[in-house]
This record gives C-alpha cells, sequence and structure tokens, in this order.
C-alpha cells in the first residue's frame, strides 16, 4: 500500500531513498514537458488548417500526438529512470545515471535497449496525452462560456481575451490529470514491467506488450494487477496535472501569447 511504503523505503533506505532516479526525472521533465506543449499547439495549428477539424476532436487529436512526440523523444532518460528507482539498498546494479547508460547499452543490446517498452507507452501516451488536453481545453471553454465573471478574467497581456482564474486553472489541471492517468494506467503498469526488463525475476515473461498485459492480468487480476498502484499515481498526477497546465497558462500571458 501507498502509507506502508512510505514508512518502508525511509526506514531501510533514509529518506533520500524516497528520491531515487530523481535526477534523471529532472533531466527528463525540461525537454517533455518542452516538447509536449509546442507540439500541441503545432499540431492544433496544422490539424485545423490542414484537415479543416476544430472545436473538440481537433484537442483530442493534437494532445495525443503531442504526448507520442515528447515520449519518443525522452524515452531513453524515462528508462533510467525507472531503473534507478527501482533499486533496493545494498543491491545497486546502476551507480548512477551515466553508468545505468552504460550497462543498459552494453548489456541490453545497444540503442535498442532504451526503448524496451515503447509500444505500450506509445499506446497510452496517446489517450494519456489526448484526454489530458481535451478535457482541460474543453473544461476551460465550458468554464469561461457559462461563467466567465466568476471563473474568468482578463489576460495579463491582452485584456480582451479571457482566461480562467488561477484556482480554477488548477481545479481544471487536476480533473484533466485524473480522467487521463484512470483511461490510460493499464498500459502504464505494462509500461514499467517492460522497462524493469531482466530486473525483475518473471521477465521472460513480460516480452511483449500484450503478452505482459495477459500475464499481469491472469497473475493479479484488474483491481491488484492492472490498476496496482493507481492511488497513488492519482497523489502524484492530479498536483503535477495541475500545476503543469496553470504554469502553461501563465507562461502564455507572460510572453505575451495571447
Amino acid at each position: 500500500g501507498v502509507f506502508s511504503t512510505l514508512c518502508a523505503v525511509p526506514k531501510k533506505e533514509g529518506y533520500l531513498g524516497l528520491y531515487k532516479g530523481n535526477g534523471a526525472m529532472m533531466i527528463r521533465i525540461f525537454p517533455y514537458g518542452a516538447i509536449q506543449f509546442m507540439a500541441f499547439d503545432q499540431y492544433k495549428k496544422v490539424i485545423k488548417k490542414q484537415l479543416g477539424i476544430s472545436g473538440h476532436v481537433h484537442r483530442l487529436m493534437a494532445g495525443s500526438m503531442a504526448g507520442i512526440t515528447a515520449v519518443i523523444c525522452t524515452y531513453p532518460l524515462d528508462m533510467v529512470r525507472v531503473r534507478l528507482a527501482f533499486q533496493v539498498k545494498g543491491e545497486h546494479k546502476y551507480m548512477g545515471i551515466i553508468h545505468a547508460f552504460k550497462m543498459i547499452y552494453t548489456k541490453e543490446g545497444g540503442l535498442s535497449g532504451f526503448y524496451r517498452g515503447l509500444m505500450p507507452t506509445v499506446v497510452g501516451m496517446a489517450p494519456y496525452a489526448g484526454f489530458s488536453f481535451f478535457t482541460f481545453g474543453t473544461l476551460k471553454s465550458i468554464g469561461l462560456a457559462q461563467a466567465p465573471n466568476l471563473l474568468g478574467r482578463p489576460s495579463l497581456d491582452n485584456p480582451e481575451v479571457l482566461v480562467l482564474k488561477t484556482h480554477v486553472n488548477l481545479l481544471c489541471g487536476g480533473i484533466a490529470g485524473a480522467i487521463a492517468q484512470t483511461i490510460s494506467y493499464p498500459l502504464d503498469v505494462t509500461r514499467r514491467r517492460m522497462q524493469l526488463g531482466a530486473v525483475l525475476p518473471d521477465s521472460d515473461k513480460c516480452l511483449t506488450m500484450v503478452q505482459t498485459l495477459k500475464y499481469v492480468y491472469q497473475q493479479h487480476g484488474v483491481r491488484r494487477g492492472l490498476y496496482r498502484g493507481l492511488s497513488l499515481n492519482y497523489i502524484r498526477c492530479i498536483p503535477s496535472q495541475a500545476v503543469a497546465f496553470t504554469t502553461y497558462e501563465l507562461m502564455k500571458q507572460f510572453l505575451h501569447l495571447n
């Protein structure tokens, strides 16, 4: 469970044990966030201009494509982060980010070793990013249309444009993260198992996406298998997405993009 794990890790590995793999995550999150939000705006323009699709559908499509683009560009760092985070004190296989890169490259088939589990990641990222952007954009447009005075305020860089108030932005971002996470979570579990590869004793049963999904379902079922750890992901993902979307909206105003 969540709380027993939060207590057990510091007892065994100290409080820094809760931050294992955080260096790789911090290095990854800068290009990941930048690529995702930049790609979303670009894909939205292309879909609207080239395909003539607008409204809610083009948000869903652009969000999915942006998420896939960002995850492909930063996937090796995600792989290293997972490997570093999974290690137990006294049984360290990797000494750091650079050592993990070297070990995976030499022991697991060169560059292809860094892309183990990419397929479930791409398949899972499409609905996750798609529904995340779709839900936030839809809630934003409905809120500003139905209750502009209550939920909105003039943009800092353009008084003629209405934007959501900061606390409403946080709420919409959190809801978007929760919905997206629920829809895509089984594929996230699949991705983690495939990324860990040879570190797990049953790695030979988790070689492909379909094989891994079947194995997890047969061994552990839905709640304790495909959705195992979802509660912790809510605790992590809801504030993360809330802050991400709110920061994005604020930065658009600071950079005079409205």
